[in-house]
C-alpha cells in the first residue's frame, strides 16, 4: 500500500502548481486545430457521417501537427499529433472506398430508396442483396410470359421495378402487379426450402417490365449468412402477400348480393346499393355474424378455384 500510496503522490504532487499562467494566448493555428476538433465532432452516423468526422479531425490534428512544429518546438507532441492525422487520413481513405464500392445503377439505387432506405436498411446489407441477384436487372417485353400455369418451375423470387404484370388462372384475370411488389411471393411462401413446385397461375406482361430476380437456393443460402436479411424478405413478402389478398377481396362474391370479406371472415357485405337501408339491417340482423347466410357456398373453395 505504501508503495501505490507513493506512485500516486509522486504522479499528483512531482510537478508544481501553475503559480502564473501565460499572458500571450496561442497562435492563430492552435485556435483553427481546436474549431476542427469541436466541429469534427458533430459528425453523424453512416459512410458520408464517417467520411465529415475523419476528414476535420484530420484537419484537426494536421494543424496541432504544425503548431507542435513551428510554436511549441515539442517534438512529442508533434510525434503524436502526426500519427493521429495519418490514421484518420487512412480512415478517411478507406471509408471513400467503401461508399465508392457500394455505388449502385440508376434503377438499383431508384429501388434502395423507395424500398429499402425507409426501412433503415444500411448500404452494406443493400450491397448483399444486390450481388445476390448479380446486380442484374432483366427486362420482360409486352405480353411476354413470366410464368405459364402448370409448367414454369418455382426457382426464382422475382421483385417488380417498372412495368405491370397481368395474373390470370385458367385465362381468368385475378389482378395486376405493380412496381415495387413481388411476382411470386405466394409460390415462395407456400414451399420450404427443400420443395420444388410450379406455378399454378399465369402472369404475363401487361406493359414493357423490368424486375430483379434471386435464385432461390442462392437466396437461401444469403439467408442463411445473414439472418437480418432472412427476417427482412420474411416481413417484405409477408406485407406483399397481403396486398394481394385485399387486391382479391373486391373479386369475391358468394351469391345472392353478399360479398366475402377476407378480413372479417364471418361478416358478408351486401354489393347491392338498390336494397332499402331498413330492409338490409333487418336482413343483417337475421343472421348470426358467425353463421353464413343461407344459399352461400363454401368460400375457401372458391378462393382456391
Amino acid at each position: 500500500m505504501g508503495e501505490n500510496a507513493s506512485f500516486w503522490e509522486s504522479l499528483i504532487y512531482a510537478h508544481p502548481t501553475c503559480t502564473t499562467w501565460k499572458q500571450e494566448a496561442e497562435g492563430s493555428i492552435y485556435h483553427l486545430a481546436s474549431i476542427l476538433f469541436v466541429v469534427g465532432f458533430m459528425g453523424g452516423s453512416g459512410f458520408f457521417g464517417l467520411l465529415y468526422v475523419f476528414s476535420l479531425l484530420g484537419l484537426g490534428f494536421l494543424c496541432s501537427s504544425v503548431w507542435a512544429w513551428l510554436d511549441v518546438c515539442a517534438a512529442d507532441i508533434f510525434s503524436w499529433n502526426f500519427i493521429l492525422f495519418a490514421i484518420c487520413f487512412v480512415q478517411f481513405i478507406y471509408v471513400t472506398y467503401q461508399v465508392r464500392s457500394v455505388a449502385f445503377d440508376r434503377e438499383f439505387q431508384e429501388l434502395y430508396s423507395a424500398l429499402f432506405q425507409p426501412l433503415g436498411i444500411s448500404l452494406t446489407v443493400y450491397r448483399k442483396i444486390v450481388l445476390c441477384c448479380d446486380a442484374e436487372v432483366i427486362t420482360l417485353e409486352k405480353e411476354h410470359c413470366y410464368a405459364m400455369q402448370g409448367k414454369t418451375p418455382i426457382d426464382k423470387l422475382s421483385l417488380l421495378v417498372s412495368g405491370r404484370i397481368r395474373v390470370t388462372v385458367d385465362g381468368e384475370f385475378l389482378h395486376y402487379i405493380f412496381p415495387l411488389q413481388f411476382l411470386d411471393s405466394p409460390e415462395w411462401d407456400s414451399l420450404r426450402p427443400t420443395e420444388e413446385g410450379i406455378f399454378q397461375v399465369t402472369l404475363t406482361a401487361e406493359t414493357d417490365c423490368r424486375y430483379v430476380a434471386w435464385r432461390r437456393k442462392k437466396l437461401y443460402l444469403l439467408f442463411a449468412k445473414h439472418r437480418f436479411i432472412s427476417r427482412l424478405f420474411s416481413i417484405l413478402i409477408g406485407s406483399d402477400i397481403a396486398e394481394k389478398l385485399y387486391a382479391l377481396n373486391d373479386r369475391v362474391h358468394v351469391g345472392q348480393g353478399f360479398r366475402y370479406d377476407i378480413r372479417l371472415p364471418n361478416f358478408y357485405h351486401v354489393a347491392l346499393p338498390e336494397t332499402p337501408p331498413v330492409q338490409l339491417s333487418h336482413h343483417l340482423q337475421r343472421g348470426s355474424p358467425r353463421r353464413k347466410p343461407a344459399g352461400i357456398t363454401n368460400c375457401g373453395s372458391f378462393l382456391t378455384q
